[in-house]
């Protein structure tokens, strides 16, 4: 292997080889469009892409593609070929600056919403010059936008674009205010912490329901899961590490800056988290680490699962954004400095931040919901579905002490003291951290620990944005027409955290007191993606993305309808798998087994033995059961059946929610418990124990 500052990069058109191939010209008018949005000349997008072309091909590349990301979550690409034919029955490699710049998919197979009719069916990629293009698999990759022919937004990438633009433009005005005029840019940056599972791929290929939906839909618990918490950065098995190994490396070729993996606390479930870098490039590189870790598990025998739950009663999957602002020139706005209680500037981004999630709980509960999390949010090893913001002592202290209107002396710095002479001193953090909370401030960054491990970041990022844009939007207004501004700014960090001080929570998510204190408080608690989803179009959501030009009406109702039919077409993909299931291989099993036990006993009669106990128990047990199936079963397909009748979309989706998913979990429950009765040569699938603890 190349040492690794060789390797990283490689295989990305990136600063370093533009400023290395393009003309000094060239180069300097593509950096000013990547850095100001400025627009860009055809004779420089040919000069770009020729140049581009010969360093792909020299990389062994054959083709090209528009990597975009529609809204079904995932990234699509249509490969082309560089081959051009010259006239004498041979072909010359060539690649235009009109092909790089644009693209041309079919739009009508995506989810639109209703933007767009099936046979309106043009649509467009187009460059996104703030994301560096990359090779991956023989193939030039050039991150785009899409949009439709009428200019709607039919991706993530184009409102994350548009978001991290809006808190640009508010950020730069309230720094002016404090006299900060060399900052041309305020940048939204993002280190997204990347949960998943590792199973045994010939496991996984014996899982209908793991193929068909990502989870597990039957599974009685095993006799050990992850009760004892040593899988919990414990050492990792060597296929594992084989994997991750392979994995650090591809990542690193593609610029991602691959930093810590380790063992999670359920058994075959791991983590792997990167550098902070951009939003927009956050965002890119995690669709790319999530393509590669299902790509990479195979070549090594496993299946990589994403799924926020796919299995009951261990841990879920998260992904934790790390969400912070900066600008270009190198601060970090949110870092408090050796004494926050005198640092205005941060006090007031902090504020910011505290009020923006508290007026917008709603559509950032919204931004992580879908029928996946669902089985992951308050379920005992992720935040609650209540938004809450997690401070720490001091930082709550400080705010405490302004708003009373007292002096804040601070704390003196401590050492640890460990009570072992021989091992080194070090400073001890001014506060604990919170993993119970869903917005926990971490530092120098809030850390938003609601978002499912399958997710594309854009959704929730697009939300953070747009709200604190709002809220700096606010600010800035009200401090530009000061007349005493160090006077009227302490008066607005005071007053905003006493009429926001609500959100603020740093005890224990996960109890039941805080359920009730929530409640008191008037905190919204959206426990599934039914309930949450209306408040994406509510009229405050509405006004707040088209204030800040992210979303327009149409684009916002469009992505409403999207989530809500995906929610309800995969409840159906489960039912249908679990009916699959259930009448395919666990109701023959059962007859099998007890079909063995008739027998058993008819022989047992025969030779003279009477005591049959057992059998008959266990005959008596199994077909109570068998029946209880077949009941379970046949209202799950008669609620299937009335899934067809026609409704609005919020009335199919509570349907599916109260009638099929309700179906569903009866059946489970029994299908669970007919797995411990029934001998293990019959029963048709592995089961956890031999998923979980199959990597060895």
């Amino acid at each position: 292997m190349k040492k690794i500052p060789e390797l990283f990069g490689s295989m990305v058109f990136n600063n370093e080889v533009m400023k290395a191939r393009l003309p000094k010209e060239i180069y300097k008018a593509l950096k000013k469009t990547m850095s100001q949005g400025t627009h860009l000349e055809l004779d420089v997008a040919n000069a770009v892409a020729a140049s581009m072309k010969d360093w792909a091909v020299e990389k062994g590349a054959t083709h090209f593609t528009h990597w975009f990301q529609p809204m079904t979550g995932t990234t699509a690409e249509k490969h082309d070929s560089f081959i051009s034919p010259s006239g004498d029955g041979k072909v010359i490699m060539e690649f235009s600056g009109a092909e790089l710049i644009r693209g041309e998919p079919d739009a009508s197979s995506f989810p639109s919403g209703g933007l767009r009719a099936t046979f309106e069916a043009r649509g467009y990629t187009v460059w996104d010059t703030t994301s560096y293009a990359f090779i991956k698999d023989g193939t030039l990759c050039i991150p785009t936008a899409f949009c439709s022919y009428s200019g709607e937004a039919l991706d993530k990438k184009t409102p994350l674009l548009r978001s991290m633009e809006a808190v640009d433009k508010q950020a730069l005005r309230v720094l002016k205010l404090f006299g900060n005029t060399s900052a041309q840019r305020v940048i939204a940056e993002v280190g997204p912490e990347q949960e998943y599972f590792l199973i045994d791929k010939e496991m996984f290929l014996l899982r209908p329901d793991l193929i068909y939906t990502g989870r597990t839909l039957f599974g009685a618990r095993p006799p050990k899961g992850q009760e004892l918490e040593d899988h919990y950065f414990g050492a990792i098995k060597p296929r594992v590490s084989a994997f991750m190994k392979e994995l650090d490396e591809e990542l690193w070729k593609l610029g991602v800056c691959a930093k810590t993996k380790h063992n999670e606390v359920a058994p075959a479930q791991h983590e792997l988290a990167p550098i902070f870098t951009t939003t927009n490039i956050a965002t890119d590189h995690n669709q790319l680490m999530m393509e590669l870790m299902k790509s990479i598990a195979n070549k090594h025998g496993l299946a990589c699962l994403l799924h926020e739950k796919p299995f009951a009663g261990v841990n879920g999957s998260g992904k934790h954004n790390n969400w912070s602002i900066s600008t270009d020139t190198g601060i970090n706005l949110l870092k408090p400095g050796k004494t926050p209680h005198d640092n205005a500037q941060f006090l007031l981004f902090l504020v910011a931040v505290i009020k923006a999630v508290d007026e917008y709980q709603d559509v950032l509960r919204v931004s992580t919901a879908s029928a996946g999390n669902d089985h992951r949010l308050g379920a005992n090893e992720a935040p609650p579905a209540i938004v809450s913001v997690f401070l720490g002592e001091e930082l709550t202290e400080i705010l405490d002490s302004i708003e009373a209107g007292t002096n804040y002396q601070g704390k003196e710095k401590r050492h640890m003291e460990i009570g072992v002479t021989a091992l080194p001193h070090f400073p001890k953090d001014s506060t604990d951290r919170n993993r119970t909370s869903p917005f926990a401030f971490t530092g120098n960054k809030f850390e938003f620990r609601m978002i499912g491990s399958s997710f594309s970041i854009a959704g929730p990022n697009i939300v953070l944005n747009t709200v604190i844009a709002e809220v700096l939007r606010q600010f800035a207004d009200r401090l530009e027409k000061a007349k005493d501004f160090n006077s009227d700014l302490a008066e607005l960090i005071k007053s905003t955290y006493h009429e926001h001080k609500r959100i603020i929570f740093n005890g224990n998510n996960y109890s039941d007191e805080w359920l009730a204190e929530a409640q008191k408080r008037g905190l919204s608690n959206y426990k599934t993606t039914v309930e949450a989803l209306p408040e994406f179009i509510s009229p405050k959501s509405i006004e707040l993305f088209t204030k800040h030009h992210v979303f327009t009406e149409a684009e916002l109702r469009s992505r409403y309808e999207i989530l809500m039919e995906a929610y309800c077409k995969t409840i159906h993909i489960e039912a249908l798998t679990m009916v699959d299931m259930v009448k395919g291989e666990i109701m023959p099993a059962c007859i099998d087994y007890q079909n063995d036990l008739m027998k058993l006993l008819q022989r047992k009669k025969a030779l003279g033995y009477y005591d049959s106990s057992l059998e008959e128990h266990l005959v008596g047990n199994i077909s109570k059961l068998t029946a209880c199936m077949l009941k379970n079963l046949s209202t799950l397909e008669k609620a299937l059946l009335d899934s067809k009748e026609e409704r609005k979309i919020l009335a199919q989706a509570q349907f599916y929610r109260n009638s099929i998913y309700t179906a569903m979990s009866e059946l489970r429950l029994v299908v669970d418990e007919l797995e411990t009765l029934v001998a293990r040569k019959h029963w048709p699938f592995p089961v956890y124990g031999e998923i979980l603890f199959s990597v060895i």
